[in-house]
């Protein structure tokens, strides 16, 4: 791995990371579904519109039009927009720790459900991150952490658990870029019709929202899918995601510096241990797919 790709790996890791402060700052002054609608639909004419002019088209093949729909609908609406609403009961830090214990999530689902093959190594990162979400949400439970929005986090993760093990490669075959815009234009559509029917539409102005608006648009939600993107073509989907077990770290230590959110000794831990389970599951799949090309 050469050192553009560990820099490309690294911003990947802080622009999704610092996505939930910026989100945890829209959701105190505006409606989270509104807002996010929006965001979705800025981002997705804008990445549309590049796509078009890098020559890609939306004539999509069948498996591509089910990955768009599936993740517009379980990624973009169920998965953020269920973390939005939870936002306005929990710390931007707690969320995000949930969130980056994907990896974990789809291996274990992938494990009992799907019968894959998991290294020791594997099962042992597993164990480790597990241990370690339930530090933290035991040390949160009993400091009187909301549990509703605890709950809503729980459910977003599951949502996109499953959609990644149902559409699994069935973005592949060109056209990137397009699926990512067009899945954006679905969670536009699905969280606009739910933000119309529950929410109202009450906005508190100021310089803080308009810039963490932005950046969760452009930075967390555009440029990060287009780095990660280039990185998966540069070093391949299996060494990318090695990178995520960045997440837990960088996701609690950017709320921390900016939205002063405290963090205990059992946050600390159990954010080491959940570092270490997400990077032991994905040595032992890189070793895995190793095994697997000989």
């Amino acid at each position: 791995m050469d050192i553009k790709a560990i820099f490309m790996g690294v911003a990947f890791a802080f622009m999704w990371s610092s996505a939930f402060t910026s989100a945890r700052m829209i959701v105190v002054d505006a409606p989270p579904l509104m807002a996010l609608s929006l965001r979705f639909l800025i981002a997705g004419l804008i990445g549309i519109a590049i796509a078009w002019v890098l020559g890609q088209s939306w004539h999509l093949s069948r498996g591509q039009w089910r990955a768009t729909v599936v993740f517009g609908i379980c990624q973009n609406a169920l998965y953020l927009g269920l973390n939005f609403v939870a936002m306005q009961k929990i710390e931007a830090g707690l969320a995000s720790i949930i969130a980056a214990s994907l990896p974990l999530m789809v291996a274990l689902a992938g494990w009992l459900f799907l019968g894959e093959k998991t290294r020791p190594l594997g099962l042992l990162g597993l164990a480790a991150g597990m241990v370690g979400v339930l530090l933290i949400m035991g040390s949160r439970l009993s400091g009187g952490v909301d549990p509703t929005g605890l709950v809503l986090c729980l459910l977003g993760a599951a949502a996109l658990t499953v959609a990644t093990l149902t559409v699994r490669g069935a973005s592949s075959g060109g056209n990137l870029l397009m699926v990512v815009g067009l899945q954006m234009l679905v969670g536009a559509v699905c969280l606009g019709a739910v933000s119309a029917a529950t929410e109202t539409y009450a906005v508190t102005w100021s310089l803080r929202l308009v810039l963490a608006f932005a950046y969760t648009t452009l930075v967390s939600g555009l440029i990060a899918t287009l780095v990660w993107f280039m990185l998966v073509e540069r070093i391949g989907t299996v060494r990318a995601a090695t990178f995520h077990f960045l997440n837990p770290f960088l996701g609690v230590s950017v709320a921390a510096l900016i939205l002063g959110e405290a963090l205990g000794w059992a946050d600390v831990i159990g954010v080491a241990i959940i570092t270490l389970g997400i990077l032991a599951v994905q040595i032992s799949k890189a070793q895995q797919k190793a095994d697997l090309a000989r």
